[in-house]
């Protein structure tokens, strides 16, 4: 098989990982995917996982590869935060939540970093669609702020809440307060409850 074959079948997966390649041809050759790698024909995005170089620029698609090479997951945190404006940063990592181990991969498309939740706080989150008829799980904004609260707990003070920078116009226009509050109570924390009615007053709302 040559790369131009492989291509085409597998060009619009947009992620694919060596399963997935066996599954089509069981008899690849899968040397064949680190000398395209090597040659800048595929990009590496963790052990086992490509995507095409192609896919590089488009619009959120670093985003869904988040998703995909470490499963189950969904964007959250502070990525999610600044994708709706709510923080005024650009942020560096592509943070997601996941039943899995806390991990980090690094690859040319960005860093990926992943926090544990337990199984019943994996709720919350959106299909966004992409070009192409892929869809990114994305957290809504009331999620993903009650995830940033939920698991860095170093978010304790009238300060520390002030120093999120969350944009207000957003927090009073667009945040669905009762949605908050009904997903606040799913996570059964009373320590996450203090820090939720501290943002609240904190950006008095």
């Amino acid at each position: 098989m040559n790369y131009f074959e492989f291509r085409t079948k597998l060009f619009n997966v947009a992620c694919f990982n060596i399963d997935q390649v066996y599954a089509w041809q069981p008899g690849f050759d899968r040397n064949n995917l680190s000398r395209w790698a090597n040659t800048g024909r595929l990009i590496r995005l963790r052990q086992g996982y490509f995507t095409f170089p192609e896919y590089k620029g488009m619009p959120d698609y670093a985003l869904f590869f988040g998703n995909r090479i470490y499963r189950p997951s969904y964007i959250s945190l502070h990525t999610a935060l600044s994708f709706y404006g709510m923080i005024p940063e650009s942020v560096v990592d592509i943070t997601s939540v996941t039943t899995l181990k806390t991990r980090a991969f690094t690859n040319s498309i960005g860093e990926y970093a992943y926090r544990s939740v337990k199984s019943d706080l994996m709720f919350g989150y959106v299909l966004k669609p992409l070009s192409g008829g892929m869809a990114l799980q994305l957290a809504s904004p009331e999620k993903a702020l009650l995830d940033l609260l939920y698991l860095f707990p170093e978010y304790k003070s009238d300060r520390d809440m002030a120093d999120l920078r969350l944009d207000e116009d957003f927090l009073m226009n667009d945040l669905n307060k009762e949605l908050l509050h009904e997903y606040n109570l799913r996570f059964k924390s009373k320590a996450l409850d203090h820090r939720v009615n501290l943002l609240l007053k904190t950006y008095e709302i």
